[in-house]
């Protein structure tokens, strides 16, 4: 006899369509809804009243909080962080009585990157990678791997460490270390790198 338990959890409320592919020791909780054809990679956490729609692909280790929508053109890479009810869209001028399903826009979220609560990304912007959107931001355009943003319009306030913390670079060599790991940064040219220890 074949075992025909799935290998993720999910709650007797939640819905999962045909076509999804859901990664080992995922977790779906109450009524949530993953449409068909997703992609769902390994451990993922999906909170209470998530709505994951059609075709959209998440990495491994995501977590999303309780109501949030990712819409069709979003992908999520590794490790990515979504905060309660944040906001995806797909469309940039939304009309009810047009049908505008052929022209979604692509939203791509890299490895790391958190989103705080209730902030709203608009579509066709890159959220790089380690990056961090503060709570209620309106993210209008990318966001650079490790940049910290918040504010509506959101605006860069500094950059982050992948641990998260605020990063202080001093102006001698322009490194900085994470008060939490110790890893250490450097800033050049407007970008951040993380230098090999």
């Amino acid at each position: 006899m074949t075992d025909t338990t799935p290998p993720y959890f999910a709650h007797e409320t939640a819905v999962i369509d045909g076509g999804c592919q859901i990664g080992e020791g995922t977790k779906i909780w109450h009524f949530s809804h993953i449409m068909p054809d997703c992609v769902i990679g390994k451990r993922c956490n999906i909170g209470q009243n998530v709505v994951v729609s059609p075709g959209v692909v998440l990495g491994e280790n995501v977590k999303i909080q309780n109501n949030v929508s990712v819409y069709s053109g979003v992908i999520c890479e590794d490790d990515v962080f979504l905060g309660p009810s944040m906001v995806f869209t797909n469309v940039l001028n939304p009309r009810s009585a047009i049908n505008r399903r052929g022209e979604y826009q692509k939203t791509l979220v890299q490895k790391g990157a958190s989103i705080g609560a209730n902030a709203t990304v608009v579509c066709g912007n890159t959220i790089g990678a380690y990056a961090l959107v503060g709570a209620g931001a309106v993210v209008t355009k990318d966001v650079p791997p490790y940049a910290l943003v918040y504010g509506n319009p959101s605006r860069q306030h500094g950059w982050v460490s992948e641990a998260g913390h605020k990063l202080q670079f001093s102006n001698e060599n322009n490194i900085a270390s994470c008060p939490e790991t110790g890893e250490q940064y450097r800033l050049e040219n407007n970008s951040v790198t993380k230098l090999s220890i």
